[in-house]
């Protein structure tokens, strides 16, 4: 049996140009650009995967899927892309039921992909020194609904990490040297560490200290992607690349390196 949009449901609308808007069905009647003035309810007992007309647009209703959290979220701040996050879930291993810390919320779409990872009995610890990025980012949380699995602290982590026994770190800072020591001592044996970083000599940096730390496996990383463009008259790659986002380096916790 298809599922229906209840009343209370958080959809995503989808034109016919891909873009997304999200929408709260308990809202009364409002105006969003790109979409028009419309009232959310009308939504509810749509099919979902169906479409729907508002105004003169043509609009897909689809329940938002991570990637849809992640793209369609509001930025203050630079995010952490999607591409990226799916390497850090995967090369640090995390699963559900697992604890993560992550330093540098921004606008919370890394810590959104990391809760929906640890999900349902995990949890996501995040450490930011702003407090408008922190609450900004809260916002995307609610909407997201995930808050339930984040604690944010409004803490610098350069200055040390409360929390013990952790399954990973991830450090978006400028400055994850100062931080790492604190991340050994943090993370469980066999954990995983992973610096987010714009620039090599930010890698060059952290892996030094990485290397004066019981950490093995150091390894770093960047993810370039190149889509497709898929026409009846032939393929060709799209004139637009992602051509740099940042340099992903893990490393993983050991007792003693001797």
């Amino acid at each position: 049996m298809n599922k229906t949009v209840q009343s209370g449901d958080i959809v995503v609308l989808i034109d016919d140009n891909q873009k997304r808007y999200f929408v709260k069905t308990a809202d009364s009647t409002l105006k969003i650009k790109g979409v028009g003035v419309f009232n959310p309810q009308d939504i509810i007992n749509h099919e979902y995967g169906t479409s729907m007309d508002i105004g003169s647009k043509q609009f897909w209703v689809f329940s938002p899927s991570l990637e849809d959290k992640l793209v369609g979220l509001k930025r203050k701040a630079q995010i952490i892309l999607p591409e990226d996050a799916a390497i850090i879930i995967m090369n640090c291993a995390i699963e559900s039921g697992h604890t993560i810390v992550e330093a540098g919320i921004g606008s919370g779409s890394l810590t959104i992909a990391l809760a929906h990872a640890v999900a349902p009995d995990g949890a996501v610890v995040s450490y930011d020194i702003r407090q408008d990025f922190i609450t900004h980012a809260q916002k995307n949380l609610r909407q997201a609904t995930i808050e339930q699995l984040v604690s944010v602290k409004n803490q610098d982590v350069t200055k040390g990490i409360l929390e013990k026994n952790v399954d990973a770190i991830i450090l978006d800072i400028a400055n994850p040297w100062d931080a790492i020591d604190h991340a050994w001592k943090a993370l469980k044996p066999g954990g995983y560490l992973c610096t987010y970083s714009p620039l090599i000599s930010q890698v060059e940096q952290a892996v030094n200290t990485m290397h004066d730390l019981p950490f093995i496996h150091i390894r770093t990383m960047e993810n370039i992607k190149r889509n497709m463009v898929v026409q009846k008259q032939g393929t060709r790659p799209s004139f637009h690349m992602l051509g740099h986002t940042g340099y992903l380096t893990f490393a993983r916790k050991v007792l003693s390196k001797d």
